[in-house]
């Protein structure tokens, strides 16, 4: 018995029992997954006012709502082990507003064509563009980066924890620092904000 509890004991701590799912929804809202803290979470969106939120449970949650109706909105999650990929597809074209929750502590991945993004509540690395329009991201501690960095090709670029504001063609600014977590935020024509 003792040794079928330490084999046990053992593949936990391997990670051989790592959570694997994969969820596909068509115009379903929320959809979610369970998802342990500290992991990684790439995201592939599209065009949208979307909210990237750090919550204290342990999963990734897609909500959404459009004034039209008559979306067909394909939202898919899959998770292998300490990663999870986010696709949301066929949106409508005006008027929709998505909502994606994560564990507070997560590295986040995330490339969307045009829209509106904020994120906020969540610790970890984040590597973030979009193709056009305003990106907003609550830093938190700027002592906790190793490495920033922002750009816009034009457009503004404001982050007041950095003393950064600048505006125009090919806008950016890079710090290196004694924290854990890298930051990399870029919009092609629009704003970048890092609050």
């Amino acid at each position: 018995m003792k040794r079928i509890v330490l084999t046990l004991m053992l593949l936990l701590a391997t990670g051989l029992f790592a959570q694997n799912a994969t969820i596909e929804e068509i115009d379903k809202s929320p959809v979610e997954t369970q998802f342990a803290a500290g992991g990684h979470i790439r995201m592939d969106l599209c065009p949208s006012s979307t909210h990237i939120v750090g919550a204290d449970e342990k999963r990734v949650r897609v909500s959404y709502e459009s004034k039209r109706g008559d979306e067909d909105v394909k939202v898919r999650i899959q998770v292998t082990g300490d990663r999870a990929d986010v696709r949301v597809g066929r949106c409508p074209h005006n008027n929709f507003e998505m909502t994606i929750e994560v564990p507070k502590s997560s590295n986040l991945y995330v490339r969307m064509f045009a829209g509106e993004m904020g994120i906020r509540g969540v610790s970890g690395n984040k590597d973030v563009q979009l193709h056009a329009g305003e990106l907003t991201i609550d830093v938190g501690d700027p002592a906790m980066y190793a490495h920033v960095d922002a750009s816009v090709v034009t457009g503004d670029l404001e982050a007041p924890p950095f003393d950064v504001s600048k505006g125009g063609l090919f806008r950016s600014f890079e710090r290196s620092g004694s924290g854990n977590y890298r930051l990399h935020a870029h919009v092609g024509a629009g704003q970048v904000q890092l609050q």
